[in-house]
């Protein structure tokens, strides 16, 4: 990537942090549910004060343990002297500079021989009408053709954190980028996330692909996300299952809000058979209407809204 494209990448996504930034501003006031995710991140790491303490943090100590260099607690997310310590040994094992600054050369030093080999052959295009599941249990990403399995892919998911999870739900592909770099690797497949910035992309962490490791994100290796652009269309449907943070269940749900609480209420109402659209966490009309129709349904005031005999009803009470 040239310095242009990088510092057009850089300003595309500041501009897409503002936003979201902004949009937690107001969430108070419309009820919105709002995060800033931004997984695909891999910032140098130095001694600083204070110390930087982050999920890359994490990532870089577990993978120095892989590699035999103990970085201190694993579960530690500050870069501290122990850290730095065992990078300047790691440094010292690579031929590299022996500072404890973690840059692009240590980065990719880190990496060196994760990455397998790209296939001989490529596999065709499947025909048909896409779709998409991540499984967040069994760490994969299949490509459905027409409703039937095509091609199942390794991924690393979020962290088992309630910040980290990657986000259960019924997505949508609605932005496709390539050549970001660093952290994304090769391909960005973005999500309608309604609460943060997710997406499906490749990784310069490699060896961390079959684990939970991200900060939400799906990873996966350069060469399959490559192919999986390849296929994929904006508008592609993208359902994760699997491991879901805690929720608490109690506040008043109307149309314009949003949030994991929206999605697990269209979940349920989907099992009820009261909702045909995406469980994709926000209260539009369809999810309204949806509300209306049990609520009519069970002899309740219809007014469209999920309050305390809703949730009830729907088993989240």
């Amino acid at each position: 990537m040239s310095s242009v494209q990088r510092a057009l990448t850089a300003s595309l996504l500041a501009a897409a942090l503002s936003l979201l930034a902004a949009a937690a501003l107001g969430a108070q006031e419309t009820g919105t549910e709002t995060e800033v995710n931004y997984c695909g991140d891999t910032p140098v790491l130095r001694l600083m004060n204070p110390p930087v303490e982050s999920n890359v943090v994490w990532e870089l100590k577990r993978r120095l343990g892989e590699l035999g260099f103990d970085a201190g607690d694993p579960e530690d997310e500050t870069y501290n002297a122990r850290v730095a310590q065992a990078v300047r040994a790691f440094q010292r094992s690579r031929g590299l500079v022996p500072d404890g600054v973690v840059g692009p050369a240590t980065w990719a030093a880190l990496a060196d021989g994760s990455e397998p080999a790209a296939a001989a052959t490529r596999t065709p295009p499947p025909q048909g009408e896409l779709s998409i599941v991540v499984d967040t249990e069994k760490l994969t990403l299949t490509v459905y053709a027409d409703g039937k399995p095509y091609k199942t892919y390794p991924v690393a998911v979020g962290r088992p954190k309630a910040t980290t999870l990657t986000p259960v739900g019924e997505w949508r592909v609605v932005h496709k980028g390539g050549n970001w770099g660093g952290g994304f690797g090769t391909r960005w497949l973005g999500l309608n996330v309604p609460w943060g910035i997710y997406g499906i992309h490749g990784t310069n962490k490699p060896y961390s692909i079959g684990s939970r490791a991200s900060a939400g994100c799906i990873r996966m290796f350069n060469r399959d996300v490559e192919e999986l652009y390849e296929w994929v269309s904006v508008g592609t449907p993208v359902k994760i299952v699997g491991v879901k943070p805690p929720i608490t269940f109690g506040r008043r749900l109307r149309q314009g809000v949003t949030g994991k609480d929206v999605v697990e209420v269209q979940l349920k109402l989907k099992e009820m058979g009261f909702h045909s659209g995406d469980a994709d966490g926000r209260f539009g009309p369809a999810t309204r209407a949806a509300v209306e129709r049990l609520q009519r349904t069970f002899g309740l005031p219809v007014d469209g809204e999920v309050w305390g005999d809703v949730y009830y009803i729907l088993g989240l009470k």
